[in-house]
């Protein structure tokens, strides 16, 4: 039914006019500039539906038209002419549709700037959080939503992220989750557009997601970003908008600033998510390893040694309990230098600050390093 669907809509471009086409594309360029004005607060849900199903009707005619030299390029005459009246005649809104290869990732691009702007609706801005973190039951490929543009573009990709297989060795479970890394990529390359209009937007952008979509799903998405490879061929190729002086791995150090800068959403990052999947992240950024270490050292402050029972224990809700502030330990033990050697020196420094006691019990270094077969 879907496939019909879509032989329809095909069928129904065909018998568009020209300037009917070139009426969508000017129309739904000054949607584009809309999304990213406050006049987006007086968007509904069904608004924004709206919007994106005129976005999906444009990939249909790139789709249908984008064999066609001559039809490309009349349109793109009269996108170009369009900005160049505009912005004789006063501010010309910002960039979108800026050539006919736009319209392969128009429904991207309309969703990413609506996420980005605070004046956007609760209610609004839920439905768009649906369309691009629908989470788990990806429906088919073809369906013409939002979500099942994100889920072809995952499979498309997918070939290309079994080249970069032993960058995820040790996450199996962002491994198989191509949806995860398909919004890791989002995230990308949306910071580096934010990046490009002033220098606190992607920062702003960032606080703005975590306060309001799912926290879970966002630290998943960050991990997933920052274990991207830095020579990911999808990345540094296809830009949503040409012209972008950024590059992948700038928005990889751009969201690492963020999170680093956010004392509350790193300690999340590092309680929440599994001990491979931080490791694997402390491995590749010494910067946050420092900060994940430290909050281990500290978490283990607060556990206190039960002499009947013989264990250490947590006296407030929040403290982590040994099971897991050993298994955190073991796990970054386990990886390759110099990770792993800083991390036994960091034990041992503490178990000397403690009294360097040998007799289990007296110290958590003491027996965490006793637990980890490397007593000092």
């Amino acid at each position: 039914m879907q496939r019909v669907a879509v032989s329809r809509v095909q069928a129904e471009v065909m018998r568009v006019p020209m300037e009917s086409l070139v009426e969508h594309l000017e129309r739904f360029s000054e949607v584009l500039a809309v999304s990213r004005t406050s006049h987006v607060s007086s968007w509904d849900p069904a608004t924004v539906r709206r919007a994106l199903q005129w976005a999906h009707y444009l990939r249909h005619v790139y789709r249908r038209f984008g064999r066609h030299a001559r039809i490309r390029t009349a349109l793109e005459q009269r996108l170009q002419n369009q900005w160049k009246q505009e912005g004789d005649s006063g501010p010309a809104p910002a960039p979108g549709l800026v050539n006919f290869q736009a319209l392969e990732h128009c429904d991207h691009l309309l969703s990413l700037r609506l996420l980005a702007n605070r004046a956007l609706g609760d209610a609004a801005f839920q439905y768009l959080l649906q369309q691009l973190f629908p989470g788990p039951g990806v429906p088919d490929a073809e369906e013409e939503t939002l979500q099942g543009s994100l889920a072809l573009l995952a499979r498309r990709r997918a070939a290309v992220h079994l080249l970069h297989f032993n960058a995820y060795r040790e996450n199996p479970v962002l491994q198989e989750d191509s949806l995860m890394k398909t919004q890791a990529e989002l995230l990308l390359e949306r910071l580096q557009e934010v990046g490009e209009g002033e220098a606190q937007g992607p920062g702003r952008f960032l606080s703005s997601l975590w306060e309001r979509v799912p926290q879970n799903n966002f630290l998943k998405v960050i991990a997933a970003a920052l274990l991207l490879p830095p020579s990911s061929p999808w990345l540094q190729g296809e830009e949503l908008e040409p012209g972008s002086p950024k590059t992948p791995r700038e928005g990889g150090q751009e969201l690492l600033h963020w999170l680093l800068g956010k004392s509350d959403v790193m300690t999340a990052f590092c309680r929440s998510l599994p001990a491979e999947l931080l490791t694997s992240v402390a491995g590749r950024y010494p910067e946050l390893s420092r900060v994940y270490l430290g909050l281990l050292i500290d978490w283990g402050r607060h556990l206190n040694y039960d002499l009947q029972k013989g264990i250490w224990f947590g006296t407030e809700p929040r403290d982590v309990p040994w099971e897991e502030l050993f298994s955190r330990f073991q796990t970054l033990c386990q990886a390759p230098p110099p990770l792993k050697d800083e991390v036994l020196t960091a034990l041992k420094s503490c178990k000397a600050q403690d009294g360097d006691f040998e007799v289990p019990g007296l110290s958590i270094w003491t027996d965490l390093l006793l637990a980890l077969g490397s007593s000092a």
